[in-house]
């Protein structure tokens, strides 16, 4: 494993009980982030070979982090709960860059958006990306990408 790699092994997907449990890998190895909210930890790596790009491992109690599985993932690899996955998960140490997609939206919406946005401290500016990156379909991006934006026109 490489100096930021994390984990890298095969594990268990579970389902949480209920209607709309989601279903996850239970990541032991890795604790908390205290200094993220709600302890998060930023990932990149790849579960049964589909990438994973700025994830977020959650917290499950006692100090422990779980891996959400999306449906998409799930049929994209074939597997459901009950099944075993090749998981590989290296720290996200990514700064905290602008997509050109976004870009070319700050570019339409004002001049010095890009600048403004560069002067966000390091923190904020991961949590809209984040944010924007987690959308489920791109009308909910588009809907963030116009709130950050109403946000940066208000600085």
């Amino acid at each position: 494993m490489g100096i930021l790699n994390l984990v890298s092994g095969q594990y268990l997907l579970k389902k949480f009980p209920g209607k709309g449990g989601w279903t996850y890998a239970e990541i032991p190895e890795i604790k908390q982030d205290k200094t993220k909210p709600f302890g998060w930890v930023r990932v990149n790596g790849s579960i049964d070979d589909y990438p994973l790009k700025h994830y977020k491992l959650m917290p499950m109690g006692e100090g422990k982090l779980f891996l959400p599985v999306k449906s998409a993932i799930q049929k994209a690899i074939k597997k459901k709960a009950g099944d075993i996955v090749q998981i590989i998960l290296s720290l996200d140490v990514s700064p905290s860059d602008l997509s050109e997609e976004i870009k070319s939206c700050l570019r339409e919406a004002a001049p010095n958006l890009i600048e403004k946005f560069n002067m966000l401290e390091e923190r904020e500016k991961h949590r809209w990306i984040d944010r924007i990156h987690e959308s489920v379909t791109e009308d909910i991006k588009a809907k963030r990408i116009v709130q950050m934006i109403e946000r940066l026109l208000q600085l």
